[in-house]
């Protein structure tokens, strides 16, 4: 959810038509060194009892001028920069430093692009960033996006490959929302398999739609994968993921995304 999807578009000039790409570009190379860019989290929820599990990191830039640029037309405008791999990076970053003082029950996860996968030395950069945090391994998920194609598989599954035996925690994300790429369940490393919001449309209103729900859920179990849900608005939608064998999910019902002081103030606030 609001994850990278810059590989499949490109910055469109009409989404700021008085400001020129390479005044943006530049807006955005002093964004990263002026930390204007700001990370909120998108709490995950246990479908067994309700408990906050953790947070999904998602970026939004405060522009000086244009004011509130989100996740996709961000990275859309660091795509054109071809500044990818440098704001995913640097999201990921300020997401540990915001999480540091989380409890340690509470995971955080994180998206990744594929131009990162996609260079050799990124399992090794990444793995001294996240080692310099006070975060272990372990609470930390690494979501790759499953409508974008990555250029090199057999490098992305050893990139993840080495992290996984650090103890890091692999997802592929938004599955259901391009073409369901099932290689990339055969060829990856994975722990979590993230169902795009797309797969709760009709649900539970609609047997088709629910029968889809169900095979795709199914199939994660099968895989000894966590099954996350995205974009939960109504209190129908949550009953059906946890009754059909969903192990987290996310969405508006309970929790927009919010900043760290918010999330635990969520985690502290009664079930229910």
């Amino acid at each position: 959810m609001g994850g990278i999807r810059s590989s499949l578009r490109s910055y469109d000039s009409s989404v700021f038509p008085a400001v020129t790409p390479g005044a943006l570009r530049l807006g955005l190379e002093r964004a990263l060194e002026r930390r204007e860019i700001e990370v909120l989290f998108q709490p995950q929820f246990a479908c067994s009892d309700g408990a906050v599990v953790g947070a999904e990191a998602l970026a939004r830039w405060h522009h000086p001028t244009l004011g509130e640029v989100g996740a996709s037309e961000l990275f859309a405008i660091a795509e054109s920069a071809q500044m990818v791999a440098a704001v995913s990076r640097h999201v990921a970053a300020r997401a540990l430093e915001e999480a540091a003082h989380w409890p340690e029950n509470l995971g955080l996860s994180v998206n990744i692009a594929p131009e990162e996968l996609n260079d050799p030395q990124f399992a090794g950069d990444f793995a001294e960033m996240a080692d310099g945090s006070t975060f272990a391994p372990e609470r930390l998920t690494l979501e790759v996006t499953e409508d974008l194609l990555l250029c090199n598989l057999e490098q992305a599954s050893n990139a993840l490959t080495a992290l996984r035996s650090q103890g890091f925690r692999t997802a592929l994300d938004d599955f259901g929302s391009g073409y369901c790429n099932f290689q990339y369940l055969k060829e990856l490393p994975l722990d979590v398999l993230k169902l795009d919001r797309v797969m709760l449309e009709g649900v539970p209103e609609n047997p088709r739609d629910l029968a889809v729900l169900r095979a795709l859920v199914a199939m994660g179990n099968a895989l000894g994968l966590a099954v996350v849900v995205e974009g939960v608005e109504n209190e129908d939608q949550r009953e059906t993921v946890r009754r059909e064998g969903c192990t987290y999910w996310q969405g508006f019902l309970r929790a927009a995304p919010m900043n760290s002081d918010e999330v635990l103030g969520l985690v502290a606030a009664p079930l229910g």
